[in-house]
């Protein structure tokens, strides 16, 4: 009997040495996920003309449920030295490592956005975007490469105090930058579309991403807006890891599973 009281004794003392164990690793376990969670960097979403940011809403709830921090800001399209000095405001208020995706235009942003913060952000992804350098107009970018169909018989302007704006004609907006998208959907898109100031296709870029920062160029095989061999040369020009995809401009909405993949695979490379 007393041999029995012992093992059973000693079997409590086991018991109760792994289960201090067991609770003693599990904050360490929870702390690790949670700094990692941390560290990891916040993502930034910076969409193109004629749209919004919920062209990335797709994109968001993916990086959002794969525990990333995800901001979305609204680009305002005016120029490019107003939009980036504007969004350089959202910038200082995320702290730590950034990766910075754009759509389009937002390349451009995007470009300039890595210049001014060359230690904070980790990487960037461009999404049927344009990737300009020092000196660049949008103009030309565009018109390097035959092929576009964002011209004047797809689009009209209407004149603002202190500017012209482009505007996407509703019945062309479709074939060039929503073409995966079904008609009903593409007509709502035409109805809230943004639109962009003229100014921006002649401005001259002032600067342009660091060559150290990690790229990934999204190519969208069947854009009509910014055709595939213009994205293709200003990929190859900045060095940028190059992702084909049979997509129309509009990659964001219609492809959001590849675009997501894509800036994980650079935020990860990033941590």
């Amino acid at each position: 009997m007393r041999k029995r009281i012992a093992a059973l004794a000693v079997a409590a003392v086991l018991a109760g040495t792994l289960t201090t164990a067991a609770h003693a690793h599990a904050p360490t376990r929870e702390r690790a996920e949670r700094e990692s969670r941390d560290s990891a960097p916040t993502i930034v979403l910076m969409h193109g003309a004629f749209e919004d940011a919920t062209a990335w809403a797709g994109v968001t709830r993916r990086l959002q449920s794969a525990g990333y921090r995800v901001i979305a800001p609204a680009v305002p399209l005016r120029g490019i030295s107003a939009d980036v000095a504007y969004l350089d405001s959202v910038m200082r208020t995320v702290q730590g490592p950034v990766v910075l995706a754009g759509h389009s235009y937002g390349g451009v942003i995007i470009s300039s956005l890595a210049a001014r913060y060359p230690a904070r952000v980790a990487a960037l992804v461009y999404v049927a975007a344009l990737i300009p350098q020092t000196g660049d107009t949008i103009n030309e970018l565009q018109v390097q490469f035959p092929g576009t169909t964002l011209g004047p018989d797809t689009t009209y302007t209407a004149d603002y105090p202190g500017g012209t704006d482009m505007y996407v004609r509703p019945e062309s907006y479709r074939s060039v930058l929503a073409g995966d998208r079904t008609a009903s959907d593409a007509a709502v898109a035409a109805a809230t579309q943004r639109p962009l100031n003229t100014a921006v296709f002649t401005e001259e870029t002032t600067t342009q991403a660091p060559a150290d920062i990690p790229k990934f160029a999204m190519i969208a095989t069947r854009d009509r807006a910014v055709v595939p061999a213009a994205q293709q040369f200003q990929a190859e020009r900045a060095g940028a890891r190059i992702y084909p995809v049979c997509s129309a401009h509009d990659m964001p909405v219609s492809h959001p599973s590849a675009v997501a993949s894509v800036i994980e695979e650079a935020a990860a490379g990033a941590g």
